[in-house]
């Protein structure tokens, strides 16, 4: 197959630069030796930009396998990967300026909403999407986040799941059994008990993240902007969460973190050295352990994230993500967009998510075919104590999308949190609620509101 790459940056560097998408892999300096980035007009040539090297490999491999089921559509793929910031930028320069655009394109869901404003010029993936969709086995929150007014811009990579992963063996020194940690409150006791008995914390504390804010704002039903787009980070909702968060900072369960959160190089060598015996993080964690913290293999075992109450309805929270786009009006246009709804919504896609890159599909139906989930030869089945899919079947039910994220003011609430609230609560003592009023009266003005 054709494809043009230009590497860079190491994959570990690359995970850094992306650690906001939640998915690993390689960035690169250049785009298409094109100079316009534009795909050719030659018959199922596909131009695709990605921040992240194995994108391109996933889609390489979903492109031969497309030819062989299609062979009245053959496809060959030009792969550019660029650096995460200046591949989004280029895209925005392009798509306003109508040329020199791709194909189809990696668009980091933090970034998403900055690609959906006004007149999108992303075509609408509803129709070609439909055939998998209307199976039910496709989960819904997860399209939410790339959609607009009812239109379909984006294709998800993967759930992101949020859920704790437990070192068993410093829990188990320290007479900690993780399985009975099933609420916030357990936690903060479990995290207490092992404080003492360690010196060290259960959880982490997260400055650079919203992982964990995420997945309570969820379970306590609140949002971080209302349906007309205007920031409401002083919510209710947001005041419980965060002050349950520094409960939790000030009983010693959970202590800021190098990096400033689990997905980070410094918080590698910090899990690795046994600092922190949790982390609650989307599903896509299970690869940075794989890949970065090998020596605790065996050691780590995933369990549903804490909830508020026992029988709360919503049990996780979607984390991070990929929409894949397809630009509006090309000539390849409509072939793009079939091929990456096979790619990433039918059952052999879902397959190779799992398989390739190690994130837990958007198409249930994998979730159940145990010659996939529990293949002893993969490395993820390999590493972990429990079967990864056991815990999603559990909380499959109860697994939520926050529409906020798909707002447009969500990128500058991410940026307001990560760079300056979340410093002032957990390691400047701020007051939760002053320091939330602060970030509302900021963003408001930012964003002018």
């Amino acid at each position: 197959m054709y494809k043009k790459r230009f590497l860079a940056l190491a994959l570990g560097a690359a995970l850094l630069t992306t650690s906001i998408a939640g998915c690993g892999g390689n960035s690169n300096n250049n785009s298409g030796s094109n100079g316009s980035g534009s795909s050719t007009e030659d018959d199922g040539a596909l131009e695709f930009w990605t921040f992240t090297e194995i994108h391109g490999d996933f889609y390489e491999t979903m492109a031969e396998k497309w030819n062989e089921a299609n062979p009245d559509k053959q496809i060959s793929i030009n792969v550019n990967v660029m650096p995460y910031d200046d591949m989004h930028n280029k895209l925005q320069i392009a798509l306003n300026s109508g040329t020199g655009t791709p194909d189809f394109v990696d668009i980091e869901q933090g970034k998403f909403a900055n690609f959906t404003q006004g007149t999108p010029a992303l075509m609408d993936l509803t129709e070609v999407a439909e055939p998998y969709t209307s199976t039910g086995n496709i989960i819904q929150s997860r399209l939410d986040l790339y959609s607009k007014d009812g239109a379909l811009y984006g294709l998800p990579t993967h759930v992101g799941a949020t859920v704790a992963f437990y070192n068993t063996e410093l829990l188990e020194a320290a007479g900690i059994d993780y399985t009975t940690i099933k609420t916030w409150d357990d936690f903060k006791e479990a995290g207490s008990k092992y404080y003492e008995a360690t010196g060290k914390y259960l959880g982490t504390a997260d400055t650079s993240a919203l992982w964990t804010e995420n997945l309570l704002m969820a379970e306590l039903g609140g949002e971080y902007a209302d349906s007309d787009d205007k920031v409401t980070v002083n919510s209710p909702e947001m005041v419980e969460t965060m002050t349950i968060l520094k409960d939790l900072f000030d009983a010693k369960a959970i202590g800021t973190v190098p990096g400033g959160n689990p997905d980070k190089e410094e918080a590698y060598g910090a899990f690795n050295n046994g600092d922190y015996a949790c982390a609650i993080m989307p599903m896509w964690q299970m690869s940075r352990y794989t890949s970065y913290m090998p020596e605790l293999s065996g050691k780590i075992a995933i369990a549903p994230a804490p909830v508020i109450e026992e029988n709360s309805e919503v049990k996780s929270v979607g984390g991070g993500g990929t929409g894949t786009a397809v630009v509006a009006g090309k000539p390849n246009s409509e072939l793009a967009a079939e091929f990456i709804a096979y790619a990433k919504l039918s059952d052999e896609g879902a397959a190779e998510i799992w398989n390739m890159l190690g994130f837990d599909p958007c198409n249930k139906a994998v979730w159940t075919d145990e010659a996939i989930t529990n293949n002893p030869d993969n490395i993820y089945v390999q590493y972990f104590k429990n079967n990864p899919f056991d815990v999603l079947k559990a909380i499959e039910d109860g697994i939520a999308g926050l529409k906020s994220h798909a707002s447009s003011s969500y990128p500058s609430i991410n940026n307001m949190f990560t760079t300056v609230t979340l410093n002032d609560i957990f390691e400047n003592g701020t007051d939760v609620k002053t320091a939330l009023d602060q970030a509302q009266a900021d963003l408001q003005n930012e964003l002018g509101q």
